[in-house]
């Protein structure tokens, strides 16, 4: 499993302080730099859904423009392993700020791939399966289906709606049911990787910026650590550490995270 460090400084990309980790980063924050670095890292984007949504209640980014900006990153950064489509999200919350329903939101979500890979099929851009329940997924695919898209041959096929039950059996389901897909779940933090990680081709997580926040190193000069790569590093490593148990098909239960580790300095804050 490809494991892509979440982060809200696009400077990272291009710093050569990761040794070979990749990141993950979203368009909303990569959108505003007028002048781009190549990227000494690997990378994937995020076309920034969730905010959006949430902000205006559909997307306001046109499809032309999101292509636009896509290529200006694959041919400015470099080294990008894809992008996500501009997906609509099923959470009940997001439906209430949508006034739309699931149906539609999937619907809409083909709608957009299909327009993005025929304004650009060169560029990676990947679909996302959207919905709530497992019904709804594998509906979804169905969907895919139909409109002759082979999610089989997609090189990855992203997961929404489930970064905040991330770590449940659930979203464990959804991601069994869903195989042989190379899947990539959205949010997915370390519980998730302990439960079932063995199901994904990648994921990705940006939580160690709120534990950053929360929980700042003991002796850093910085009040928080939201925004620090030596942080961000170290609660990387803690999380694919080959220690975490409960992998799918064990049922076990989940181990709760508990406090989170931290190291005894922070030289790079």
């Amino acid at each position: 499993m490809q494991f892509y460090l979440g982060t809200n400084m696009p400077g990272w990309l291009w710093n050569g302080r990761l040794d070979g980790v990749p990141l993950f980063v979203s368009h909303r924050r990569l959108r505003v730099y007028k002048s781009l670095k190549p990227a000494t890292t690997r990378w994937s984007l995020d076309s920034g859904g969730f905010t959006e949504l949430s902000m205006f209640g559909e997307w306001t980014v046109q499809p032309a423009d999101y292509v636009a900006a896509v290529r200006r990153y694959r041919d400015e950064i470099g080294n990008l392993d894809w992008a996500s489509q501009q997906d609509w999200m099923c959470e009940p919350v997001m439906l209430q700020r949508t006034g739309r329903s699931v149906e539609d939101h999937q619907r809409l979500t083909v709608e957009n791939f299909l327009e993005l890979r025929s304004l650009a099929a060169d560029l990676p851009i990947i679909p996302v399966l959207q919905g709530w329940v497992l019904d709804d997924y594998l509906r979804h695919a169905e969907m895919f289906a139909a409109a002759d898209v082979d999610l089989l041959e997609e090189r990855v096929v992203g997961v929404g709606s489930v970064c905040r039950r991330q770590g449940t059996w659930e979203a464990a389901e959804i991601a069994h049911a869903l195989q042989p897909l190379r899947l990539h779940a959205f949010g997915a933090k370390r519980d998730a990787i302990g439960l079932y990680g063995d199901l994904l081709a990648s994921c990705d997580s940006m939580a160690w910026s709120y534990t950053g926040r929360r929980h700042p190193v003991a002796g850093c000069d910085k009040k928080t650590c939201a925004s620090c790569l030596h942080f961000a590093l170290d609660w990387r490593r803690k999380a694919l550490s080959p220690e975490r148990p409960t992998l799918w098909g064990q049922q076990r239960s989940l181990q709760p995270e508990g406090s989170p580790e931290v190291v005894s300095g922070c030289p790079t804050c």
